[in-house]
C-alpha cells in the first residue's frame, strides 16, 4: 500500500474541512431559521407566507443549490493550489 504524502494529507484536510463548515451552514440555516426562530420570523411575509415557513420550504433548497456552487468554486481553487486540476 502505497503511502499518503504530507501534500496529500493537507489537501484531503483542507477538503473535509470545507465539507464540514458546507455542512454545518446547510443544517444551522434551515433548523434556526425555519424552526428554532419561526416564531419571530412570523410577521415577515414573503411569497404568501411567513419568512420561517419559506426559508424551511424554499430557502434550505436555495441554500443547498448555493452551497454547492460554493463547494465546486472553492474546490477548483483547492485543486489549483495543490496541482490535482483537471
Amino acid at each position: 500500500m502505497a503511502e499518503t504524502s504530507a501534500s496529500d494529507k493537507a489537501y484531503w484536510a483542507a477538503n473535509i474541512r470545507i465539507v464540514k463548515w458546507c455542512m454545518v451552514l446547510w443544517l444551522i440555516v434551515p433548523f434556526g431559521f425555519g424552526i428554532l426562530l419561526r416564531p419571530m420570523l412570523s410577521g415577515i411575509s414573503v411569497g404568501g407566507s411567513d419568512l420561517g415557513f419559506w426559508v424551511a420550504q424554499q430557502g434550505s433548497i436555495l441554500l443547498f443549490l448555493g452551497i454547492i456552487f460554493f463547494y465546486a468554486w472553492r474546490m477548483n481553487k483547492l485543486d489549483a493550489e495543490y496541482g490535482v486540476e483537471e
